[in-house]
Formats: structure tokens, C-alpha cells, sequence
């Protein structure tokens, strides 16, 4: 595995703040870097703008109109658009110059910093070096590829989270026009988890709350595996006004995060020359899967709290109306012991009955969660007790309560929307049927590990990715890297080089595309695309820069020239490559709630599509009403001498795209490769603070190595440990999944420290 060539790691004190006026100064100073003066006068002001564009990081919804800032970015969105609009370009010159076994030897930072991509590329069998490609020639390899499969589902279609609505559209009809369902995407690897559980308990896949319902109606906010001063930093601001309001904040999670500890808000006084806003008042320092137990104690608590006031605590008219199930729940929460509630959860049975009594004292309670949840084996049923906690005292369909899953990528929910799933259910396949008048295939595609296992396996021969960095980002690297081989053709829609663009199959296609920065004008006529949010508000997006190259072509325009390429004109693809209009119009008639699209996503700041319990209190689900479930614990068999590790970001990186090398809320300068472990568990292993170590994760089918990374003690609960991903993506076993939703338990790792020989 590559080395990080960050250095001598300095590790320092961890901060107890965020932002501030060092977070402005480190934003200046990288954007006139990266991108000069002009350029950052061209494009920070219309950063999240009503007549600007998306930020191209994290999905946190935008303020209404006529309530955002002048300055509506955070320092990490900021990143991303300097990382994305940087002047420098890689085009055949430096490919020319290196090969793939000496850009292998890069990490994943050098490998993005050289700039962006300015031409197609391919790789001809056998070759060492990427040389240029013509368009036309691209798209008629490509097409001719697909049209030799044996069978439609030898094909893999991946999607990254920062797809367009349009752009991931056409690409879920390009899949299945073909044949195949297999169009595995990001949220296979973060929020499958979320789905799967509100549908089940709910009936929509989705939060029900809105930005308002945090800054302007919830009591109590709790926010449990999410660090949202480095994830979703525009965060901060919202639950700054919540807490002026008077709502109180309650934050769980293995690692204290500044972010949830103080924020400095950079565009006020008291942020930037005072104390700023100290944001939770309560801690609960869980364990490293320990969510279930807590939120079971939390239930139980509720419980006895009810039965001795004689029945005052629970919402019974809520249930009575709206509920089932719940004769079953209360019985499992009778039955669980609190030594067991205790031990799983890491966090005394007297600290759980306090948080139980802010319960209590609230009117309204909103849940808000990330990637800690839903990465475990036990994810899907975690996420059902915390659907359990809020249906029992009636928290959810009204204002300030409600689940708010937080999505990472600009657009991971609208990809969603737009039909980006391997079962998307058979009312969608039928309306796109009558749209496009061809018969989808309903048989259940493959989702990301599925897509690997069968990589592996030789069942597919053409991996074709809109965006995102396949290889970095799913589990088990080095299994993933030697599937990618097994392809015969390896199809990349990127902005920037990446790692998965050096793990490839038999020939590979570098496809360059527009940034969310860069203007979109299809034969004269400038062209604006659609993102989600993560509260399901739909809005416009258009870029302010000329493009980098004359070469790139948008999303929209390569899948579309796909299409074309192996289907001729069937479907239209050459007119809605020309007026994304056209594809909105079809978007009307096959996704539910887009109803006069182009008139509604003309309203400044867009319209929000419908959640039923959020709008009416109804629920799509199996009984038609919301379900209590039974969520017996589940611990993680960890043996004697080893700890429980979950992979998480640097304040320096956005999912796999490193910025730099440093993670300075964590005190961490100079380097990734580190581990952070309780001081008590590095003693009781015979190691000190600074030394150097292997990680060894442990899995029924062997043992897997990270190696070279230098211990931090850190105050995690005990038996706890989190090293940085990508480079600890290599020990999470490809067959490690959740229940149900099948995510990676990128944060339930068995792992064991040895001394770095």
C-alpha cells in the first residue's frame, strides 16, 4: 500500500473549538493558492447562491433566500472549490510523463493536487501510459464494449454522490435501457442503512425535518455519530441559532469533536474576537457501537418513567392513532438488563436516565445522525430504536421533531430520487417503461459489495463510474483493487486522477468532465442542473467559471453521448444532451414529486419535495402506520487483547479527497497514518504515546494489515480505536456487512496492535 508523504507527524493538544478566525485565514489563504484572485472573486460569493451554484462537498441544506449570508461556505466547502477550480491541469504531457506503476507509488493527495483533468485518455491493453483519445473514439469503444457483453448484467454501472439530478437520470436509463439494474452507488456504503430502517418504520426513506425545524422549533437536538464541525461545518451556524433560541443540544459519539464542543462563528463578533457559542450541554461519550444500547436504556428509561407517573410520559394519542408494534418493543425493553445496557454502551445507567429526563422536558426532538450509525452489522436495527425513541413521545410529523439522517455528498439523495438503486421498486421501472417505451429489467442489480464480489469473481467486464473514486472508497482495498483487474473495460467520468484510475481493467477510458464551478453551455444556450439536499429541498445550480479545457464535456453531455453511441437516437438522447429541459420534462413524468419541475425549480431556492409524515402524518408502510420494532443487542465479539476501530475523516479531507495532512481539531499535523487509542489501552499493551504500530484487523477469513502508523492517545472510551479512511479501508473485510442493508461496518473493525517491527 502507498506511503502518505506527509512527513514527520506532529501531534498536538486537541482543540476545543471550531472555525474561528484561523479557519477564515487558512480559507484565504488556500483559495487565492489554488485558485488566484479572480477566480476566488468569481466564485466564493455565489458558493450555495440562488444564482450560483451547489457547493460540491457536503449536502447541508441552504437557509431560505432571503436569510443566507453574504459568505454561505464553510472552510471545508471552501476546500472543495479551491480543489476543484485550481488552475493547474493534467492533460497528455503528464501522462506521457508517468506511468501507472509510478503513479501508484503517489498517495491519494499528490495524486489529486496535480490538477484537473483536460482530455479523454485511454489505456490500451497492456500499456504502461494513459495517451489521448478522441471523443468520438471514447464513446465508440465504450459503446462497443457494451454491445459485445454475453448478457446486459456482465455491466456495472457506480454513481458518486455529487451526480446531478439530470446527470444521474440519464445514467440510470443508460443502465437499464441496456438491460441491468447493477448501478451500486455511495449510499450503499453510508446511508443504506438509514433507508432501509424509515422505510420499514416510517415509510420513506428519507429524514422528515427540515432547516427550519432545527433553527426554529425543536427543543432538543441530538446528535449522535456525527462530527458535524468538520463533516457538515455549515452545521454549526444552524445549531448556533437553536441554542440562542434556548434549545438544548445533545451530542454521542466515541471521540469529543470541537465542532459539538464550541463554535466560533466566523461572521460575528462574539466568533471571531470572542468566546463564540458553547453548543452541547450534555456529552455521552459512547462506545464504538454502542448506539443501540444507548437509545434501548434511553427507551427503557422512558418506560419506567411512565409507568410511575402513571402513564404521563408516553404520547398515547399519537400511538393510539398513528402506531403499532409497541406491546412488542416495551416487552424488549423489560427484558434487557442494565448491566447489559451499561457494558454495550459504555455510559452509566444514571447518565442515561438524565439524558431520559431532557427527554422528558422537551416539546419537540429531533435526532440527527451519521456515518457512526449506520456503518455496524446491528445499523439498521440502531436506527429502528432511535425511531422507537422518537415515536414515543410523538416526535415526529410535527414541527422541531423528527430523524434527520445527514448525508455527506452534494447530491447522494437526489442520485436516490432520480432512480440510482439496484431494486428500485417496480412503480418507478413501470412509469419509466411508459416514458421511454422499453421494458427496464426488474430482476435486483448489484449494489457496491455485490458489484465487488462479482468483480472478483469475473462476472463483470464493464465498470463504467459516473464521479467518485471506486477503489478508495469501498471496504477490503487490496481485494477491490485485484477485482478492478478482471474487467475488461474500466470507464471513468472524472474531474481529477484519481487512485481507481490506476486499478483497471484490460483497456480503461478517462473521461473528463465539468465541475459544479464551470459554466454548461450546450450549442449556445447556458444549461443549470438540479441537486437534493439533505431535507429534500430540490434547487437550481449553475456554474460561474469557463471550463478548464476545451475538451471537457459536462455529466449530462458524456452520458448522453453513451447513449447515443450504443442505442442511436431511441430515447432522445442527442435533444437532452442539448436542453437539459428535456430531461426535467421526463423527470416530471417518472419521479413522484416533480411535478411542473421547470416552474418550480425557478422559485428562488427551489421546492421541497413530499415526506409524508413530515407533511400529513402518514406512513407508507407495510401496516400503513408507523412501527415500534423489537431491537435485541447485538454486541461485536471482540476477544481478549484487541479493540474495536471505526474509520473516520481528517479535518483535511472530504470522503476520499485528501486536502492536506494535517487534522488540527484532532491536534494532528503532517501526517494521516495515525491511530488514536485510549492512553489506558496503549499502557496496557506495553505502548507509549508516539510509537509506532501495525494494525491487524481480525475476520473469519484471515487477517488484514495496515502498517506504519503512529499511536495517539486520545480520549475514546476503552477498548475503542479510529485510524483515518482510505488508508484503514484496507481492514474492513468485504463480507463484514450490516444486516439488511448490506453497508461495510467501516466502523466496527476487530483490530489488534502490534509493535511496528
Amino acid at each position: 500500500m502507498v506511503e502518505d508523504a506527509g512527513g514527520e507527524i506532529g501531534v498536538g493538544e486537541p482543540e476545543r473549538a471550531a472555525v474561528g478566525r484561523v479557519a477564515v485565514r487558512l480559507t484565504l489563504q488556500r483559495a487565492l493558492r489554488d485558485m488566484g484572485v479572480l477566480r476566488s472573486l468569481r466564485t466564493l460569493p455565489k458558493l450555495n447562491q440562488v444564482d450560483g451554484f451547489d457547493c460540491p462537498s457536503c449536502a447541508w441544506p441552504d437557509p431560505a433566500p432571503g436569510q443566507r449570508s453574504h459568505a454561505e461556505f464553510c472552510e471545508n466547502g471552501a476546500k472543495a472549490l479551491s480543489w476543484e477550480a485550481t488552475r493547474d491541469r493534467v492533460g497528455r504531457e503528464f501522462f506521457a510523463a508517468h506511468s501507472i506503476e509510478q503513479l501508484r507509488t503517489l498517495d491519494d493527495h499528490e495524486l489529486e493536487r496535480h490538477g484537473r483533468l483536460s482530455e479523454p485518455m485511454y489505456l490500451a491493453p497492456g500499456a504502461s501510459h494513459y495517451a489521448p483519445i478522441s471523443w468520438d473514439d471514447a464513446f465508440g469503444l465504450c459503446a462497443d464494449r457494451l454491445r459485445g457483453l454475453s448478457e446486459a448484467n456482465r455491466a456495472v454501472f457506480y454513481t458518486s454522490g455529487r451526480a446531478s439530478n439530470e446527470a444521474a437520470f440519464l445514467f440510470q436509463l443508460l443502465a437499464r435501457r441496456l438491460g441491468t439494474n447493477n448501478l451500486p452507488d455511495c449510499s450503499n456504503m453510508c446511508h443504506e442503512s438509514s433507508g432501509a430502517a424509515l422505510t420499514e418504520t416510517i415509510g420513506v426513506g428519507k429524514g422528515t425535518v427540515s432547516l427550519a425545524d432545527i433553527t426554529d422549533h425543536a427543543d432538543l437536538i441530538i446528535i449522535v455519530g456525527q462530527n458535524p464541525g468538520t463533516n457538515h461545518p455549515r452545521m454549526l451556524s444552524a445549531l448556533e441559532a437553536a441554542k440562542r433560541r434556548g434549545a438544548r443540544i445533545v451530542s454521542a459519539n466515541p471521540l469529543p469533536e470541537a465542532g459539538l464542543i464550541r463554535f466560533k462563528n466566523p461572521q460575528s463578533v462574539r466568533g471571531l474576537l470572542g468566546p463564540g457559542t458553547e453548543l452541547s450541554d450534555r456529552f455521552l461519550a459512547v462506545r464504538v457501537n454502542g448506539d443501540l444500547a444507548l437509545f434501548s436504556g434511553v427507551n427503557k428509561a422512558l418506560l419506567a418513567m411512565e409507568e410511575a407517573s402513571a402513564g404521563s410520559v408516553f404520547d398515547h394519542d399519537f400511538i393510539e392513532e398513528f402506531c403499532d408494534g409497541l406491546d412488542e418493543a416495551r416487552e424488549g425493553w423489560r427484558e434487557l438488563e442494565w448491566s447489559e445496557i451499561e457494558a454495550a454502551s459504555g455510559i452509566a445507567r444514571s447518565e442515561i436516565e438524565e439524558f431520559a429526563r431532557d427527554v422528558v422536558a422537551a416539546k419537540s426532538v429531533i435526532v440527527c445522525w451519521a456515518m457512526g450509525i449506520t456503518q455496524h452489522r446491528n445499523a439498521v436495527a440502531t436506527i429502528r430504536e432511535i425511531v422507537n425513541f422518537l415515536l414515543l413521545r410523538g416526535n415526529i410529523g410535527r414541527p422541531g421533531a423528527g430523524p434527520s439522517p445527514i448525508r455527506g455528498h452534494s447530491n447522494v439523495q437526489g442520485d436516490r430520487t432520480m432512480g440510482i438503486w439496484e431494486k428500485m421498486p417496480d412503480s418507478f421501472l413501470d412509469r419509466l417503461r411508459d416514458e421511454f417505451a422499453f421494458e427496464p429489467p426488474r430482476e435486483p442489480g448489484y449494489d457496491t459489495v455485490e458489484s465487488i464480489r462479482a468483480l472478483r469473481d469475473g462476472r463483470v467486464d464493464v465498470f463504467i463510474a459516473l464521479g467518485g473514486n471506486f477503489v478508495a472508497a469501498t471496504p477490503d482495498t487490496a481485494v477491490t483493487m485485484s477485482a478492478m483487474g478482471n474487467c475488461a473495460l474500466s470507464v471513468h467520468v472524472a474531474t481529477k486522477l484519481n487512485r481507481s484510475h490506476l486499478y483497471h481493467g484490460n483497456e480503461a477510458l478517462l473521461l473528463p468532465c465539468l465541475g459544479r464551478s464551470e459554466r454548461d453551455v450546450q450549442e449556445g444556450v447556458e444549461q443549470f442542473v438540479t441537486v437534493e439536499d439533505s431535507m429534500a429541498m430540490v434547487h437550481a445550480s449553475r456554474g460561474r467559471l469557463a471550463p478548464g479545457s476545451e475538451h471537457l464535456r459536462s455529466e449530462v453531455s458524456i452520458v448522453a453521448g453513451l447513449g447515443e453511441a450504443l442505442f442511436g437516437d431511441d430515447v432522445g438522447w442527442a435533444r437532452m444532451a442539448r436542453d437539459y429541459r428535456e430531461i426535467r420534462r421526463h423527470i416530471e413524468k417518472v419521479v413522484p414529486g416533480f411535478e411542473d419541475f421547470e416552474e418550480r425549480v425557478a422559485v428562488p431556492g427551489g421546492f421541497m419535495l413530499p415526506r409524508g409524515p413530515h407533511d400529513s402524518r402518514s406512513f407508507a408502510t407495510a401496516t400503513g402506520r408507523a412501527r415500534f420494532t423489537r431491537n435485541p443487542l447485538e454486541v461485536v465479539e471482540v476477544p481478549e487483547g484487541h479493540l474495536i476501530l471505526q474509520t473516520i475523516r481528517s479535518h483535511d479531507q472530504f470522503n476520499t479527497t485528501v486536502y492536506g495532512y494535517g487534522d488540527r481539531y484532532r491536534g494532528i499535523d503532517g501526517g494521516r497514518r495515525v491511530v488514536f487509542v485510549n492512553a489506558a489501552d496503549l499502557a496496557a499493551r506495553g505502548l507509549v504515546n508516539g510509537d509506532t504500530v501495525d494494525l491487524v484487523s481480525v475476520w473469519s477469513d484471515g487477517e488484514r494489515f495496515a502498517r506504519g502508523f503512529r499511536a495517539v492517545a486520545y480520549p475514546t472510551p476503552r477498548g475503542c480505536a479510529a485510524a483515518y479512511f482510505p488508508e484503514a479501508n484496507v481492514l474492513v473485510p468485504l463480507d463484514s456487512t450490516a444486516v439488511t442493508s448490506n453497508t461495510p461496518t467501516s466502523k466496527s473493525i476487530v483490530i489488534r496492535l502490534e509493535r511496528a517491527s
